[in-house]
């Protein structure tokens, strides 16, 4: 595997080796001793699966205080722009982002440490998205920033009238009004 740190510090692209004949592929999405090597020790409680058709926006989502989690994502069928922004009032790349395109084409993961809000943008027809995730999910705690915050500055390479929002995102807070990390 290569583990590529992006420009925030603790964000990392992982791309496993892939080992492909004509019986198809085989690769190590995961090897625990390698990943606390590059990024850390993270105990990963949950993996979660979505699945989401062309246009589909999801994000920029988070959950709040001790809730918080840190994900290892990937899109195991499809295209996804995958988004997170550092939410950490006192990093010194706060508000910055980091946009990476996942597919079953490239294999690629990226790592969100917490403190980080995800989302992401479905590019092909359909595409199944896999979390793995170090902390459960609590409704109470989960919060959402406005996926085109003007402050972010995100280029999704999309125009609004070809998304499509669920009714929490459309409803989601600006950077400037949401609860963020300290």
């Amino acid at each position: 595997m290569k583990f590529t740190e992006q420009k925030i510090k603790g964000v990392w692209v992982i791309e496993p080796k892939v080992f492909a004949d004509d019986r198809g592929y085989f690769m190590e999405s995961y090897k625990k001793a390698l990943f606390e090597q590059h990024v850390g020790k993270v105990e990963f409680l949950q993996d979660n699966e979505s699945k989401s058709t062309k246009g589909v926006l999801r994000g920029l989502h988070y959950q709040r205080g001790e809730h918080s989690q840190a994900k290892l994502v990937r899109a195991l069928q499809g295209t996804v722009l995958d988004v997170v922004v550092d939410i950490r009032k006192s990093s010194p790349t706060f508000g910055q982002h980091v946009a990476v395109e996942l597919s079953d084409e490239n294999k690629k993961q990226l790592f969100v440490p917490r403190g980080f809000a995800h989302g992401f943008l479905v590019l092909s027809d359909t595409a199944v998205f896999s979390y793995k995730v170090d902390n459960l999910y609590s409704p109470e705690h989960d919060a959402s920033i406005f996926w085109n915050d003007e402050t972010l500055n995100i280029d999704w390479g999309k125009h609004e009238s070809e998304l499509i929002l669920s009714a929490k995102d459309k409803a989601a807070k600006t950077l400037a009004e949401a609860i963020l990390f300290d």
